[in-house]
């Protein structure tokens, strides 16, 4: 089956284009994008994750939403895994209000997006105060946190089950081990 996707498109046209269709879609500098399916790894470990900080966070405070929208520059909108939104948005928002923290799960076909031009998207977002990269095949985890000075200009780099992933902003504790319950990663 071919798709075939609209060229170019402003972010109010691809809000409409993109409900009630089958697939997932992101705006990349005004172009629209197919994104892949997901694996099972793929999906239990944003399940783990939406489990562990729906556990810790105060949802008076923030909103934990899978595969919601983020406005991430003049002419793109992307869907991460997860966002972790301030609480109180509309019900019929398209887009994060504020996005305090930002979770990608690493496809093969991803890696240099999600560690290159979302990066850099991202990490401009005023609000932002933490971007976690965790891959699907391995242990592993890439989180840039904002600190005082901002982000540092690479991120920490955290493998093991052993380790725990810390978000001090958001007083988060994500130990890899449940992260990766049910998945079979390499070290």
């Amino acid at each position: 089956m071919n798709v075939h996707l609209p060229t170019h498109m402003g972010k109010q046209a691809f809000l409409a284009w993109v409900q009630g269709r089958e697939g997932r879609y992101e705006l990349a500098d005004g172009r629209v994008v197919m994104m892949v399916g997901a694996s099972r790894a793929h999906g239990l470990i944003v399940r783990n994750l939406l489990l562990v900080m729906h556990g810790q966070l105060d949802p008076q405070r923030w909103t934990v939403i899978a595969e919601f929208g983020l406005d991430a520059g003049r002419k793109t909108l992307r869907y991460p895994d997860i966002v972790v939104d301030r609480a109180g948005g509309a019900g019929g928002d398209h887009t994060a209000t504020e996005p305090v923290m930002i979770a990608e799960v690493l496809s093969p076909t991803t890696e240099a997006v999600d560690l290159g031009d979302k990066a850099a998207e991202y990490l401009k977002l005023p609000s932002l105060t933490a971007y976690l990269i965790l891959a699907q095949d391995r242990c592993k985890a890439w989180l840039w946190a904002r600190g005082n000075d901002g982000f540092a200009a690479g991120p920490d780099v955290i493998a093991g089950l052993d380790k725990i992933i810390r978000v001090g902003a958001l007083n988060l504790n994500l130990p890899l081990a449940a992260l990766y319950a049910g998945v079979e990663a390499g070290p």
